[in-house]
């Protein structure tokens, strides 16, 4: 199970528009309205997904509450990390921290800034099943950086487009109005791409000392979380996310976490664990999720999965599987799985 800051459904209830019971919504949770918010305190990311499939089942207007959220967050809201995020000298650089120290508040979500030739994709990697409740947080979130960046910047934020892999709602109107910007739904990403000159967007109370000083914190607070795969589950999203150009190298990796190869070696170990081992199983859990919700061709899934043929993917996948990816697609299509076009 992956953990997610109990900020978020705070801020959540408190957007519900209709006759809802809010205390009713929050119970199950554990979490009480008018109760201190330590953005510290996690609950199950199944927990809060179930949540927000309740929140949509009764609010009035279901398909704007994550840009109700969204709008409603505040870089206070987010404690230390929303403090790094302000204090940095550069929009850019708030874009890096959350690259960097995003797990201080979920361990079901990467970020990562992607630089394009006129700007930077803001990514947003979330592993899961594509339920209504992981639709509504990826929404909800991509509207929340949306609000900080507008918070926090020198000069009017307005992103060049916003990408959303999940199919659009009966209208996207409310959308494009919030963000400014045209927003691409059914796309292959969760991102925001901004213009190089936004990047390069002064904050308006950055400081570099300050920012420091919080980063220096942060640190610490990833030192002392209490999720002991959280390591594991970023390096797998990052591996994941770079596999379709090839196996990323271990200090490719190390770098996008901000610290040594030699580092990232170590505390794997001290897990029990190793990058192969880690590269193997992104490769594994991508080649099924391919092989179970697509129709791409066994060819085309062995690229995606970093194999430069599809022989070696065959292989590795009947190591992992104990049968064929051609069989085990196969088995899919006698029951409930997607119709493949093999090739």
């Amino acid at each position: 199970m992956g953990r997610i800051t109990s900020l978020f459904p705070r801020k959540v209830v408190e957007e519900v528009e209709g006759p809802a019971d809010k205390d009713a919504l929050l119970a199950p949770l554990g979490l009480e309205r008018g109760g201190p918010v330590d953005p510290r305190h996690m609950i199950e990311d199944s927990e809060y997904y179930d949540f927000l499939e309740r929140v949509a089942a009764v609010d009035t207007d279901p398909t704007t509450i994550p840009l109700r959220v969204g709008a409603a967050m505040r870089c206070d809201d987010y404690g230390a990390f929303g403090l790094a995020w302000k204090s940095a000298t550069t929009l850019r650089g708030s874009y890096d921290r959350a690259e960097r120290y995003a797990l201080v508040l979920t361990s079901v979500s990467i970020y990562e800034v992607e630089p394009t030739f006129d700007g930077a994709f803001l990514h947003l990697h979330r592993d899961g099943e594509r339920r209504l409740g992981l639709r509504l947080s990826n929404e909800a979130t991509l509207a929340s950086i949306a609000a900080i960046s507008r918070e926090v910047a020198s000069r009017p934020f307005r992103a060049l487009e916003v990408h959303i892999q999940h199919p659009a709602p009966p209208s996207t109107a409310a959308h494009e109005a919030y963000f400014g910007c045209p927003v691409h739904f059914g796309s292959d990403r969760d991102a925001l791409r901004v213009s190089q000159s936004t990047l390069e967007t002064p904050n308006k109370l950055g400081d570099a000392g300050i920012a420091s000083f919080f980063a220096t914190h942060l640190e610490a607070e990833l030192d002392d979380l209490d999720d002991p795969v959280s390591i594991e589950r970023e390096v797998c999203n990052l591996v994941t996310t770079s596999l379709s150009e090839g196996v990323p190298l271990l200090s490719d990796v190390a770098r996008r976490m901000a610290m040594s190869g030699r580092t990232l070696q170590r505390r794997l170990a001290e897990r029990g664990s190793s990058f192969q081992t880690l590269v193997d199983e992104s490769r594994r859990a991508l080649g099924k999720r391919l092989l179970r919700a697509t129709e791409y061709s066994l060819i085309e899934i062995a690229f995606m999965t970093g194999f430069s043929e599809q022989s070696a993917f065959t292989r590795a996948f009947k190591r992992w599987e104990g049968r064929t990816p051609g069989a085990f697609r196969a088995q899919l299509r006698a029951g409930s799985g997607p119709k493949s076009r093999q090739r």
